[in-house]
């Protein structure tokens, strides 16, 4: 019954169903609903008088049975979004000093059992697949389900479920890798070192620095949903992403704005906040060996939409477009990306 002691012992599950949820939507805030909700149909099942046996399974069907529901309604709202989809950010403050104002706050995201696995690049990857697809890949690649698990959570036969995550597995195996352990305490000191030294060459306009810690064929993809102002198209190339990048941290310190390093979906990254405190953007660096013994940054991406950063606290109206104006193609001013 609720308020008993395996209510206390249900309650120990929320890290990995808010990652199971938030690995099927992308999203923080609906993420968070979805494992409410799991939790609401716990407690009506014993009101009704149903044994529950297993409470563990019987929410982490109910979070990826909700969450294929909640894919099959948002597939046609993402066909017409504007500009890159990305996902909401997972941030967590770094360990070191920061360079702005405060962190982002705590709060559910800081639960995210295997956010380290649940990085952007990878789940834009998974927006390519069916929501039960994308449901079979993430319980067996990401969580480690067995199929005769991942069988019962998804209603589908074991012979289903292989076949499923084959197909699954093909039509994004030429995507980023994921992680399956969260990383050292010296490789994140590594990847807060790269990131520090990478925003503060940026600030400062040091172009030499920055091409030494980019990708030649580094990419930026930004996230306004076309109510801020941000690219409309991915950027391709060291020479547009570096002067993009020197351009707009220019002008957000003419503004009063600041960053702040922060863990982002696991990755080294960024908040960045305006004058008065308030969200602008979270920018996250997928790095990688430059084949010389040292990282680079080989993606970016920002996100810059207001809906998607509201779980982070006040979000700043700076880059917000005009109501009624269309987003812009081109680069960014007034600190958006």
């Amino acid at each position: 019954m609720p308020g008993s002691g395996d209510d206390a012992g249900a309650a120990g599950y929320r890290p990995l169903l808010f990652s199971i949820a938030y690995g099927m939507t992308g999203s923080v805030g609906d993420a968070e609903d979805i494992v409410q909700d799991a939790f609401l149909g716990l407690t009506r099942a014993r009101l009704a008088g149903t044994v529950v046996a297993d409470q563990k399974a019987y929410l982490t069907t109910a979070v990826t049975r909700l969450g294929i529901n909640y894919l099959s309604s948002a597939r046609v709202r993402r066909e017409t979004y504007v500009g890159d989809w990305l996902p909401e950010p997972v941030v967590i403050p770094a360990g070191g000093p920061g360079v702005g104002p405060a962190a982002a706050g705590p709060g559910p995201a800081e639960h995210a059992e295997l956010a380290d696995s649940l990085s952007m690049a990878f789940l834009v990857l998974l927006e390519a697949l069916s929501p039960v697809e994308r449901a079979v890949f993430m319980l067996r690649e990401v969580f480690g389900y067995g199929y005769p698990d991942m069988a019962r959570i998804t209603g589908k036969t074991e012979v289903n479920c292989r076949q499923i995550f084959a197909r699954a597995r093909q039509r994004i195996a030429a995507g980023a890798p994921i992680s399956d352990a969260a990383p050292s305490s010296a490789r994140r000191a590594e990847g807060e070192e790269l990131a520090r030294r990478f925003f503060e060459a940026a600030a400062g306009g040091d172009m030499d620095a920055l091409l030494g810690m980019l990708a030649p064929d580094v990419v930026l993809h930004a996230d306004g949903g076309g109510k801020t102002q941000a690219i409309g198209k991915p950027l391709a190339g060291w020479q547009p992403v570096s002067r993009m990048l020197v351009s707009l941290l220019r002008r957000a310190r003419v503004l009063g704005a600041s960053l702040r390093l922060a863990w982002v979906n696991g990755q080294p990254g960024a908040v960045l906040y305006d004058a008065e405190g308030r969200v602008v953007s979270v920018i996250e660096l997928d790095t990688g060996p430059n084949g010389h013994g040292s990282d680079v940054v080989q993606t970016m991406h920002a996100v810059v939409n207001p809906d998607k950063l509201a779980h982070l606290g006040p979000v700043s109206d700076v880059a917000r477009l005009p109501e009624g104006r269309p987003s812009p193609g081109g680069p960014a001013a007034d600190g958006g990306a």
